[in-house]
């Protein structure tokens, strides 16, 4: 999942590490401080796949959290506003934990132990995780019984129809784009040719794509095998959307919701209250729980504001947590080594790769000597430091994290992990070469602290080089939708990415493949090369997991080298905190954070 950080398994984006995380990650769970042990055990961990759960895994309710009771409320602050609430357009770590608990899907990750460490993926609103005999071109999922929307209305097959349909409309732009892809067999956005204009003027998909032969059975026809479709159904981004409720555009800040929560009221930038949905059946649901009353969403509260409330717990802050926030860098220290926060903190090695995104579009940037006096210059330490130095973030020497098959700790092309602070002296060489030494370089960055802090360090880094660095502020409930438009009047600006299940399949083509380049769309460097959209085309065929790992890593690391368009940063790291009278507290792999699946009011 990228904006900022996508995410892994769930394709949620995680707001990790100061810049928003797509979503297609997901999190390490241990409790407390992280060791750099822990730390390899969690990433080797999220490397192994998750198993698809039968019909009887499938079957509500959820098992029970460990001392759990009903009743309360409770106070979550948030850093971001949520710009989408639209399950289409949602994809990005903090619009996915949200999406948790208002949104389902015909599938979704069931947490199998009480840590956040074990899941598998069981049927959501489907009965199970779905059925093929043709090694994954036709796919067949049953509705269960008793499932409804928030206003009573029963969820049927229309519903997921039209779900899917609506993903080819134009207004349609930020969610994931896998199973577009895959319905259409074409990359990029090729694929809305399929449906021009989505369902609104009364065409449809045809029966050979996308059948619905009675109000309980979904089918879908693939021309290719996609075994990897029951965690595609899992994302935020696919979530169920009502076909009867369907505002287009206006959709997106009041949709209708199937989960155990629906929302009450939302002032965007301000504030977002969650009641009970009384029309959601737990017997229905194997994934979530419906402990609290209400949840209060408070949002611009910056990192260190929520640490300090969450670090007071007296009051209301007892019974308040973040869903997305991480402690400060400037209290992370002190709460990972008091032993009195022990059972209020969660930790884990997130999915996300940092990395900054040299925007291609602009004629600037065409020339190679540029970004690689741009790659050498960069200084990755004050980023780091931003987000709370070691504890918080590693230096990242390529774009395939610690927690993905493939990854090469080896690899280190700008010898970023030797040379953190960035060589100046070299990058100034090539600029000389290019006959760019002085030219201007617009740097977008998001502001907040955090970003704030980073980015005028960064662009010191790059003014010894010989760059004129102009720094231009983006608002944080913003920063994705400006970076991710084509004509944006940016040069550089930082991003981060979690894979969207355990595979680099799901960070190669929507970061690097030129073909999916759109306003929305995760391609935020504008990278267009025919090498590698032509190995993408390739390595997707390849079935051999082990092989396919191997080769997206030669992928991803001829981008970096050759290509120089995207410069990593950082793997991500989490400490979250929360009110000592919250329970079910865990890290979530899958989320990449708290889970609010399992929250409770001691």
């Amino acid at each position: 999942m990228g904006k900022g950080g996508r995410h892994t398994y769930a394709a949620i984006s995680v707001l990790a590490a100061g810049a928003l995380a797509l979503t297609g990650c997901s999190s390490g769970g241990s409790k407390g401080g992280a060791s750099n042990e822990k730390d390899t055990e969690n990433a080797k961990r999220q490397q192994s796949s998750i198993e698809f759960g039968k019909a009887q895994d499938s079957v509500g309710p959820a098992p029970e959290v460990p001392g759990a009771k009903a009743g309360g409320t409770v106070t979550v602050l948030q850093r971001d506003t949520y710009a989408h609430l639209d399950p289409a357009q949602i994809y990005v770590s903090d619009e996915g934990s949200l999406s948790s608990i208002i949104h389902r899907g015909l599938t979704g990750y069931k947490a199998t132990s009480d840590d956040g460490a074990k899941h598998e993926v069981v049927g959501d609103l489907a009965t199970d995780s779905g059925t093929t005999t043709d090694g994954g071109k036709t796919w067949t999922y049953k509705l269960k019984d008793g499932i409804k929307w928030a206003d009573g209305t029963p969820i049927t097959s229309a519903d997921v129809r039209h779900t899917f349909e609506r993903l080819f409309a134009p207004f349609i732009s930020n969610g994931p784009t896998y199973i577009q892809q895959w319905m259409a067999n074409t990359p990029g956005t090729e694929y809305r040719g399929l449906l021009k204009g989505g369902p609104y003027g009364g065409k449809h998909l045809p029966d050979t794509v996308l059948a619905t032969p009675d109000d309980k059975t979904i089918v879908f026809k693939f021309q290719e095998p996609k075994p990897d479709l029951p965690y595609a159904l899992a994302m935020a981004g696919y979530s169920v959307v009502s076909q009867k409720k369907d505002t287009k555009e206006k959709y997106d800040k009041a949709p209708m919701t199937a989960g155990p929560y629906k929302i009450a009221d939302f002032k965007s930038g301000k504030s977002m209250t969650l009641v009970k949905n009384t029309n959601w059946d737990p017997k229905t649901d194997p994934i979530r729980h419906q402990y609290v009353d209400q949840f209060n969403f408070l949002f611009n509260k910056q990192y260190e504001d929520s640490t300090k409330t969450l670090l007071d717990d007296s009051g209301v802050n007892a019974t308040s947590i973040s869903f997305n926030n991480q402690v400060d860098a400037g209290n992370l220290s002190k709460v990972l080594a008091d032993p009195k926060l022990k059972s209020r903190v969660v930790s884990g090695y997130q999915p996300y790769v940092g990395q900054m995104d040299i925007n291609m579009s602009q004629p600037e940037m065409k020339d190679k000597k540029v970004r690689e006096a741009i790659a050498y210059a960069l200084p990755i330490t004050p980023f780091v430091r931003a987000y709370g130095g070691a504890q918080a973030m590693e230096v990242a020497g390529g774009l395939i994290s610690p927690t993905v098959s493939g990854y090469n700790p080896n690899f280190d092309p700008f010898g970023k992990k030797k040379k953190p602070a960035g060589d100046p002296v070299k990058a100034k060489a090539l600029l000389k070469e290019a006959g760019k030494v002085g030219m201007k370089l617009t740097f977008g960055y998001i502001n907040t602290p955090e970003g704030q802090q980073y980015s005028t360090a960064m662009a010191a880094g790059l003014q010894k080089a010989g760059f004129n660095v102009q720094r231009q502020e983006i608002p944080a409930e913003t920063y994705y939708d400006q970076i991710g438009k084509v004509k944006n009047n940016f040069d550089i600006y930082h991003t981060a990415w979690g894979a969207d299940w355990p595979s680099a399949s799901t960070v190669v083509p929507p970061l690097y493949d030129g073909r999916v380049i759109q306003d929305g769309a995760a391609n935020y460097a504008h990278i267009n090369d025919q090498k590698v959209n032509a190995d993408i085309d390739r390595v997707n065929k390849i079935t051999d997991p082990v092989k396919a790992a191997e080769e997206w890593n030669k992928v991803s690391e001829y981008i970096v080298k050759d290509v120089v368009s995207n410069i990593p940063t950082g793997y991500y790291k989490q400490t979250q905190i929360a009110g000592s009278k919250v329970g079910g507290l865990v890290y979530d792999d899958v989320l990449g954070g708290v889970d609010p699946r399992r929250l409770f009011v001691k």
